[in-house]
């Protein structure tokens, strides 16, 4: 019956959580302060359930042990709660000295957990809109600008951990939003720093947290050279087929388009959709990585035959015929997927010189842009399909092209951006796009 499969199910969820506490974090990819931080949480649980039992003695063994664990790697939050049990047992003991040590420590500690709180709060409230569109409103700058001041002042009090990592994360992306990419990975390299000057509090998490923001960075400022580098050392600690490994590797992958190293594109594709876990993917990002092949399968077709190592590093070859007769309909809030479909249709078309083909994809185009797309909210692919628009009028010939400079001006006043939004996609940049073309059409 259906009660008994709900008993069931309820049952085996317990089991199954219980077997958390079985798991074997002594990994080699765990770092000390991870293990620690573990086995704390566990040794926590095992204090309370003694003391519930009224088993005081061994609690406080515990208790004591433990703290001086938390004390070591400054867990704030375990040494609050260790010094309020020993706090509490010194003074049903009448021991004035333990009292007065565990009370120092409780307070000490209280107000550097209060402060990790506070931190916290700061790093979440910028993460809180960071995606939002209009991401240079003033007031959501001045809330930004607010929250890294008092990061800075709250480090400046208490030399923890857990603070300098909500504030090297919080400035690091303040400068991404005010695209001020070389001070993204300046800040990146000073955690780094601050982790290998305090080794103890390493953590390969926060570590590739902030390769990650780096990697992002590098990205917008064409680096593909330091993004190589940047890549080889996430991937050491990065648990391949996670997902902020197959996050990694799109923005690895974008590098290698946007700076043409296309051979290492087709690399990261491979690696990406190979794994397998990439099947488990959510289906947007699953379609992102589709789309990008359809990037690179175009990318073959214009290079191939000037590049022919592009053609054998294919993962296989691209069924261009079948996807220029895909009427690609995808639903209305993954338009931008629709959208970057046809541009890649287009592209095929103008090297194949099937131009009338090419202008009804422009046409398609124009009609989601006058339609779907509102002009503040998508400037840069806006812009790139009245410049599409021009191109058709003057029926793909490139001398005869006029009024191109506002558009490009417009791209060039919003640069490309990406934080991992579909509208934001740009697997070769509009303005490099719009030159690649010219010149293919120049031939």
């Amino acid at each position: 019956t259906e009660d008994k499969y709900r008993q069931l199910k309820s049952r085996f969820r317990k089991r199954l959580l219980n077997t958390l506490f079985f798991l074997d974090i002594n990994q080699p990819s765990a770092s000390s302060y991870e293990r620690a931080y573990f086995t704390a949480n566990k040794e926590w649980a095992q204090i309370r359930i003694l003391l519930q039992y009224d088993a005081r003695y061994s609690a406080a063994q515990m208790a004591r042990r433990l703290l001086t664990v938390a004390l070591k790697y400054e867990f704030a939050d375990v040494v609050v709660n260790c010094t309020r049990i020993l706090r509490e047992m010194a003074a049903q003991e009448g021991n004035a000295k333990d009292f007065e040590e565990y009370d120092g420590l409780l307070r000490k500690f209280a107000a550097i957990f209060q402060a990790e709180l506070e931190a916290e709060a700061h790093y979440q409230r910028i993460r809180l809109d960071y995606f939002r569109p209009d991401y240079r409103d003033p007031a959501y700058q001045q809330l930004i600008q607010q929250s890294c001041n008092a990061l800075v002042a709250l480090s400046e009090q208490h030399q923890s951990p857990v603070i300098f990592y909500n504030m090297f994360m919080a400035w690091a992306l303040r400068f991404e939003l005010e695209h001020s990419f070389v001070s993204v990975i300046e800040v990146c390299e000073r955690a780094e720093a601050y982790y290998k000057q305090n080794s103890r509090f390493f953590q390969a998490s926060k570590q590739n947290a902030f390769l990650f923001r780096k990697m992002s960075a590098l990205l917008h400022l064409k680096d593909f050279s330091k993004g190589k580098t940047t890549a080889e050392k996430a991937f050491k600690t990065l648990e391949a087929g996670s997902d902020l490994w197959f996050d990694f590797l799109e923005r690895y992958f974008l590098l290698a388009m946007h700076s043409g190293h296309y051979i290492q594109a087709l690399a990261i594709h491979r690696e990406a959709v190979e794994h397998a876990q990439f099947k488990k993917l959510p289906l947007e990002v699953r379609e992102r990585w589709h789309i990008c092949e359809a990037w690179l399968g175009y990318i073959v077709e214009a290079y191939g035959q000037e590049q022919p190592v592009l053609v054998a590093q294919q993962r296989k070859q691209f069924r261009v015929r079948r996807f220029l007769e895909d009427p690609v309909l995808y639903p209305r809030h993954q338009r931008m997927f629709t959208i970057q479909k046809v541009i890649v249709q287009m592209l095929f078309f103008l090297e194949r010189n099937q131009h009338n083909q090419a202008a009804t994809c422009v046409d398609r185009l124009r009609s989601y842009a006058r339609r779907q797309l509102k002009k503040d909210e998508y400037v840069r692919v806006v812009s790139f399909i009245r410049l599409l628009q021009l191109l058709a009028r003057a029926d793909f010939e490139p001398r005869r092209v006029n009024g191109a400079e506002k558009y490009l001006a417009r791209l060039k006043e919003h640069p490309f951006f990406y934080r991992g939004l579909d509208y934001e996609l740009e697997v070769i940049p509009y303005e490099q796009l719009w030159e690649m073309l010219l010149q293919r059409l120049s031939r």
